[in-house]
């Protein structure tokens, strides 16, 4: 089904893959540690394991979010990236971001809708000043049940002040797909980050992008 643009009246955004460019980050470091073993060979077969473990680990945290063990995951990948940052590190910024949700704000109601946990979420925003910019941030805290389930983007348009059905949320996994979908919403799949073109659209994205700072050049048709 083609996006409907007439119908949008809010959006959510997933971070990782989608605003911060996580899995560059993620490989870079997975590159590190096989460097010894591949050699030249070290950052593309990271990337390619990257990639390859995003629809597994997708599964894996739907099975957690079942057994209401979540809450300890979400905690575990808090603390990864709190002891990834006293060590020095940083997130990233995907390109042309910041552009982006600033022109947006301007014409509608923007959400966080994340997996991630609410410390590590809040410091990537914080760190390029982005909080602002939005008037919900749903993590993996927030409801009781987070993506790949509905419950998030539920939760943030009626923050927002609107149907789910008017939302349009944007992703770069099935997770994200699906959640909206679920919710009524549609949805833009991004491929700037884990996931691969022909698994959002088997999962029934409405749109599918190179990078998420093309949206607004979507959105003004």
């Amino acid at each position: 089904m083609p996006l409907d643009l007439a119908r949008i009246r809010a959006i959510c955004f997933d971070v990782d893959g989608t605003l911060s460019d996580t899995d560059d980050r993620w490989a870079a470091h997975l590159a590190g540690w096989l460097r010894p073993l591949a050699r030249q060979r070290a950052s593309r077969l990271a990337r390619w394991l990257i990639m390859g473990l995003e629809s597994p680990a997708n599964w894996v945290y739907g099975m957690l979010d079942r057994l209401h063990l979540d809450d300890e995951a979400s905690r575990l990948v808090d603390w990864l990236f709190r002891h990834q940052a006293e060590r020095g590190g940083s997130f990233t910024l995907i390109e042309g971001v910041d552009r982006l949700l600033a022109d947006l704000q301007e014409h509608y109601p923007l959400a966080v809708v994340s997996a991630r946990g609410e410390k590590a979420t809040l410091a990537f925003l914080d760190q390029f000043g982005l909080r602002g910019h939005f008037r919900a941030i749903a993590t993996a805290h927030t409801c009781t049940h987070t993506k790949p389930f509905p419950h998030p983007v539920l939760w943030a348009a009626e923050q927002m002040g609107v149907a789910a059905s008017d939302c349009l949320m944007v992703g770069d996994t099935v997770v994200d797909i699906r959640a909206g979908k679920t919710a009524g919403a549609q949805t833009v799949g991004v491929l700037c980050g884990f996931g691969k073109e022909n698994e959002l659209r088997r999962a029934g994205a409405d749109f599918i992008l190179e990078t998420t700072a093309q949206l607004g050049d979507l959105l003004r048709g």
